[in-house]
Parts: structure tokens; C-alpha cells; sequence
């Protein structure tokens, strides 16, 4: 799971790509109301639910052709309706005159500025489909372009403005279809084969990439440029435009698709990138042979080379994302980031093609780097606690996307020279500065085998170090991927702290930004180092006179579920309570119950019944469910039945077992969310049900 915590921390927390903004917007019920930024009386200073679902979500900046201007969305939720809507703000690059450009009861997203500067295109349901749009840069004369069955769910503008790249959903055909003649109301679903529902969506249609001509007003003459081929490009579920990107002289168009069906496609990462001849309609793949995931190709502004983000090993999802580089005049490949052992991510061509600009995880943060072309070295760009997410040039300058612990998403220009940074967005200043934040600190420790972990300590706002607090250790999920200052909705470090418990959150075995070995250290031994890890953390912080040791709670989602699992049967007394969200309960069950095959094969080592390999058979044997005689701790368990990547069926048994050992215990269930709690009232809660379930146990 790790390629997805790292494309939210990336893409997702940061900008949402346009692919899934559309279809989540899509399957949203629409009405004509619009949701303004909420108006909030605080009666205190103390973070709350309806506190953190009145923050404004501010993400996908784009810089208009001159580099004087950004366009950038924003989304506020209504509790008493339910739902969002997000609308679209322009900011000038040196952060003077922001004004909203926007203001519908449907959401605009995919905001693009128009080649020549003089329109501005996005995506809405207006028309009852989501369609693309324009208007001018101040919001006014809002025109639809596209008028295209069933709807697009993204797009982007040739260079020269004559063409238009979109993408759309294909029907799958269904290959038993006389045996539904005469039963239109039958809602059995047959399959025959892997792969017939992914994360949180079953496998009913293709993403495929079309081809327009783009007369300033209209799209015409739309072509599929995988016509009759069964796969997705984009690849779902969280690819989107990132994955497509015309050539600079618009005769070509470089693309990312997993060319596999059902169990192939269940087993393997290999993703590999294409280059589509737009005259010729010829197709040339050239990542053939580079095994793991290929992504997100884009030229150089030159024309003369294409980089993209590549991992290795097929199967291994949490493998190094790497940099490489084509140069398309002589199709030699350069592994421009060899000698970094770190990500990449959020690529991005400096105007003159000689330096790649990405963002990267490094030591619990995500900083911006460069790599220099000629020189072949990478330059640290930024520093400090925040992660960065999404980059673009505004002149001479980066506008990027930044957040903390304590700071949701906001803009901020950086000097790309010296890293020195602006913030010129202020979303959720008003609100902020009502609130008392708690103190973010990092501490190294040693682990059990003598290695440097950084832990993060996040204290109560007005903490006083001669009181005793009850404290959390957080169990961080993927298991691989970054603990960074991400600002979270759900599990927000903020909103813990404001209920006066410290947050412990140890960087352990298998978060990334520490090395590739560190984080592989976890494939095929969650129950060993990373365990270890933990209880390291907790028992060091546990030793202060501030932590109240009698009162200690672990709490974590999916593998994190999977740890406080774990932890409820081997945790020797520490705990006074658990908390475990679409957590692995069962992991033979897992096996059988899961969609992506590649992730159990690697970080489990295969199959349950492969019993004569010893990592194998340590896996299964350290399964959570096999100590749950040692069960004695309250413990809350939480799931959603769309969650398809860790079935619902998990936590049900969890907590049918904890009732049938006379553990207490609580099932909150949601039949409408899926791997996340995604709706205002359902996430409220959320946080109403795990902070009364702390509180009961531990206060």
C-alpha cells in the first residue's frame, strides 16, 4: 500500500488529481446549493471535529502562461448538508489581489490556463455530466466546450492550442451478457477472472485517452487513442493528467498504462510509459524492460528528452522511486537519481531543460530538490519541518503547495536558488488564529539494535511539564511510505493533542525517507523489527515525568490497524486501550480477500499454504488473529464496507472476537465510506466515537 500513502502525501493531500476529483464529483449528489466557507463561533481554542471540517482544503495551483497569475480550488464542506463544493480562486504570483472566481452550487475542477492566457478551462457537472468548460480569467462568460457521452474526467490543451487531450470512461464489455437477456432488473455481478474490483470501485468501465480538435470554442473529431484495448490509461486508481502530457511540438502525446487484465494485472506493478504518434496513430513503448511501476512521463520544454518517475523491481510497489531520463534523439535512458537514496515525485522541467525539479521524503518532511542535467547531481533545494507537495514556475520563481502538522495546504513561493519561501495564501488565517497549537518535536532514539529512529512528539497546546498527560502512540499505516507533517482530516496529530494527550508517532521500520533499506526492513517481518520499534518509542517516552504510564492508548489505521491488532495480543500491559481503523485482523483471510495480489506476494512472501518458505510461514504465524487468547484491553474497531483493499469482513470478526473473549469493545461501521471516512458527518463521527472511546479508558 505504500505507492498510495506516498501519492497522497504527494498528490492527494496536496492536489487532487484531476482524474479522481472528476470522478468523485461525478457520483456525488449535486444539488443548487452553494456551500460558502463556513462561518464558525469558537467557544474555545481547542481544536474540534467541527473545527477541522470548517477548514478550507485548498489544492491544485496552476500558473497562468505569463507567470503572473495562479488559479487554484478550493473546498469547503457543510455539515448540516453533508457535502462539499469546491470552488475556484486566482491569486497574483507576488500574492496581492486574491479574489474568487467562482461561486456555483457544482464544482469546478481541472482548472488550466488556455495556452494563449485569454481562457481559463475546467471541469463541472453544470450540464449534468461532467464536461469541460471556460471562462474568462475573471470567472465571467462561462462557456461548454465539450459535449461527450457519459462525460470526461479530464483534459489538457495542446501547445498550439489546436487540440484538446481528454479522458473518458469505457464500458467494459460484459462477456456473459446472453445469459442476462430478458433480466434487466438481475443485480448479480459474474466474473471469471482477478482484478473485478479495485480499492473501492468494481471493475465496470476503462480510463481511456482521446484526442480532440480544439477550434477556441468547440471539440471535434474526438479519437480513443487505445481504440478496442481492455486496460486503463490513466491507470486507476489514482493516476490522472500527471499521466498524460502532449510533446512541446504537440505532435505527440506520452501517456502510462498497465497493459494487463485480471490475474496478470493482480500480480504485476509493471506500468510502462508510451509515446503516441498523433498523425501516424503509431504507439512506441519506451520503458520496455524497466519492470516496476513507469509513471508520469513529461517532456522537457526543449522537446529533447522525457523524464519520468520509475521503479525497479516488479511487484514491489514500495520500491525507490526513482528519476530517469530519455533523450529522445538517441533513446539513451540516464538513472539520474542513482546515487539518492531517497523518492522523487512532483517532477517538474526548469524553463531552459536543464534541471528537474521534484519533491522528495527526507526524514519525516518532503523538501524540493533539483537535479542538474550536466553536472548529473542533485541539489537540496528546501529546509524545515513541512512538507512540500506540488511545484510550478511563476516566472522565475516556484509556487508550491505546503502544509505541517499544524498548517493545512496553503501557497507559498520559493526562491529557487537559496529555498527561501513566501507564503501568499492565508485559507484558513481567521480560523487558525483562534486556535492553541501544540508543539511538534522530534526526537532520535535508539532502537532495540542499537539503529537512530526519529520519533515525533506532539504535545497539548499550554502543555505543562508538571502535569501528567495519558498519551497515544500512533500506528502508522502503508506499512511503507512517509510519517511526515502531512495535515490530516481524520487521524489530524492537532486535534489529538487539543484533547490533551501526547502524540507519540515513531518513524519505524519501513517508513520511507530514511534509506530504501530502512524502509524494506519491513516486508515480510511486521511483527519483528517495527513491533520492536514501537515499543521502543513508547517506553522510552513512557520514562518522563510528564507521561502518565498508567494511561496509555495505541491507535493506528490499516496496517496500523493491523499493528494495534497485533499489539492487543503482545503488548505485555502497557495499554489501556486500543483503536484500530480497516485494520488486517486475519491475514490468510487477507490473502484470499484482497484485489492487489503484488502487495501480499511481496510483503507477506506469498501464499498461506507455501508453508515450506520460512518467511512465509513467520508471516502467517504472527497473523493478529493467532494471539487473540491474549486479548484483555478495550479495543474500538472501526471499518467501511467499500473498503475493498482491506475487506470489512476484518474488522467484524476483530470485533466478534474481542465480545466473544469478554474484551470491551465497540464496532463503528460505515456501509457508504470506503478506506477513509470522506463524508462531513460521518467523519465527525468518526472523532466523536474515538475520542469518547479514549477518554472512557484513559482519562
Amino acid at each position: 500500500m505504500k505507492k498510495l500513502f506516498f501519492l497522497m502525501i504527494v498528490l492527494t493531500a496536496v492536489v487532487i488529481t484531476s482524474c479522481n476529483q472528476a470522478n468523485s464529483a461525478q457520483s456525488a449528489p449535486q444539488d443548487e446549493t452553494i456551500i460558502d466557507k463556513p462561518q464558525l463561533t469558537l467557544t474555545s481554542n481547542r481544536m474540534t471535529p467541527e473545527v477541522l471540517w470548517s477548514l478550507g482544503r485548498l489544492s491544485d495551483p496552476q500558473v497562468s502562461p505569463d507567470g503572473k497569475t495562479i488559479v487554484y480550488g478550493v473546498s469547503y464542506y457543510s455539515i448540516e448538508q453533508n457535502k462539499g463544493n469546491r470552488d475556484l480562486y486566482a491569486i497574483d504570483a507576488d500574492g496581492s489581489n486574491q479574489r474568487r472566481i467562482t461561486k456555483s452550487a457544482k464544482s469546478e475542477y481541472n482548472a488550466l490556463w488556455r495556452p494563449d492566457g485569454k481562457k481559463i478551462g475546467f471541469l463541472t457537472t453544470e450540464s449534468g455530466s461532467m464536461q469541460m468548460w471556460e471562462m474568462n480569467p475573471d470567472g465571467t462568460n462561462r462557456t461548454q466546450i465539450s459535449d461527450i457521452a457519459g462525460g470526461i474526467t479530464g483534459f489538457k490543451y495542446s501547445p498550439d492550442q489546436s487540440m484538446i487531450v481528454y479522458t473518458k470512461e469505457i464500458p467494459v464489455e460484459n462477456k456473459f451478457k446472453d445469459i442476462y437477456e430478458g433480466l434487466p432488473k438481475a443485480t448479480g455481478r459474474l466474473v471469471d477472472d482477478l482484478m473485478y474490483r479495485h480499492w473501492d470501485t468494481w471493475a465496470d468501465t476503462y480510463s481511456h485517452i482521446f484526442v480532440a480538435n480544439y477550434d477556441g470554442a468547440k471539440m471535434s473529431n474526438e479519437k480513443d487513442i487505445l481504440p478496442g484495448e481492455p486496460w486503463d490509461a490513466p491507470m486507476k486508481p489514482w493516476g490522472g493528467m500527471e499521466q498524460v502530457n502532449f510533446s512541446p511540438d504537440g505532435k505527440s502525446i506520452v501517456y502510462t498504462s498497465k497493459k494487463q487484465q485480471g490475474k496478470e494485472y493482480s500480480l504485476s506493478t509493471n506500468s510502462e510509459n508510451y509515446i503516441y504518434n498523433i498523425e501516424t496513430g503509431e504507439t512506441k513503448n519506451f520503458t520496455q524492460g524497466m519492470m516496476g511501476f513507469d509513471i508520469a512521463p513529461q517532456y522537457s520544454p526543449d522537446g529533447n528528452y522525457i523524464a519520468w518517475e520509475s521503479m525497479e523491481r516488479d511487484g514491489f510497489e514500495s520500491d525507490k522511486n526513482r528519476l530517469f531520463v530519455l533523450d529522445v534523439n538517441t533513446a539513451e535512458k540516464t538513472y539520474a537519481t542513482e546515487n539518492f537514496d531517497q523518492n522523487v515525485g512532483s517532477l517538474l522541467w526548469s524553463p531552459d531543460s536543464r534541471s528537474i525539479y521534484f519533491v522528495s521524503d527526507v526524514q519525516g518532511t518532503f523538501q524540493i530538490y533539483e537535479y542538474k542535467l550536466e553536472a548529473n547531481e542533485v541539489r537540496k533545494v528546501t529546509d524545515g519541518l513541512h512538507d512540500y507537495g506540488t511545484i510550478a514556475w511563476a516566472g522565475g520563481q516556484l509556487v508550491a503547495t505546503k502544509q505541517t502538522m499544524a498548517l493545512p495546504t496553503e501557497l507559498f513561493v520559493v526562491d529557487p536558488a537559496s529555498g527561501t519561501e513566501t507564503q501568499i495564501t492565508f485559507t484558513n488565517k481567521e480560523l487558525l488564529d483562534q486556535l492553541a497549537i501544540g508543539k511538534t518535536e522530534g526526537r532520535w532514539m535508539k532502537t532495540f539494535d542499537g539503529m537512530d529512529m526519529l520519533t515525533w512528539v506532539i504535545y497539548p497546546p499550554d502543555f505543562d511539564p508538571n502535569k501528567k498527560y495519558p498519551t497515544l502512540l500512533y500506528l502508522k499505516g502503508g506499512p511503507q511510505g512517509p510519517l511526515s507533517q502531512s495535515f490530516h482530516y481524520r487521524w489530524n496529530y492537532q486535534i489529538m493533542a487539543a484533547n490533551d494527550y501526547i502524540i507519540v508517532a515513531p518513524n519505524r521500520r519501513g517508513v520511507s525517507g530514511f534509506g530504501q533499506a530502512w524502509q524494506e526492513q519491513i516486508s515480510g517481518d511486521y511483527h519483528g523489527k517495527s513491533m520492536k520499534d514501537y515499543l521502543t518509542a513508547i517506553d522510552i517516552m513512557a520514562k518522563e515525568p510528564f507521561v502518565d504510564a498508567d494511561h496509555m492508548g495505541a491507535i493506528g489505521a490499516s496496517a496500523g490497524g493491523w499493528a494495534a491488532y497485533y499489539l492487543a495480543g503482545n503488548h505485555e500491559g502497557r495499554f489501556k486501550a486500543f483503536i484500530a481503523h480497516d485494520g488486517i485482523f486475519n491475514e490468510e483471510a487477507q490473502y484470499l480477500e484482497t484485489e492487489e495480489m503484488w502487495f501480499e506476494n511481496w510483503d507477506k512472501g506469498g501464499a498461506f499454504w507455501e508453508k515450506n518458505n520460512k518467511i512465509i510461514k513467520d508471516v502467517y504465524e504472527n497473523s493478529p488473529h493467532k494471539f487473540v487468547q491474549n486479548w484483555d484491553t478495550p479495543i474500538l474497531v472501526i471499518h467501511g464496507e467499500q473498503d475493498f483493499r482491506v475487506v470489512y469482513t476484518q474488522g467484524m470478526t476483530a470485533f466478534n472476537a474481542a465480545i466473544l473473549r469478554g474484551v470491551p469493545a465497540e464496532f463503528l461501521f460505515f456501509p457508504d465510506e470506503n478506506h477513509w471516512v470522506l463524508q462531513p458527518q460521518n467523519g465527525i463521527l468518526w472523532q466523536r466515537t474515538f475520542f469518547a472511546w479514549l477518554d472512557k479508558w484513559l482519562k
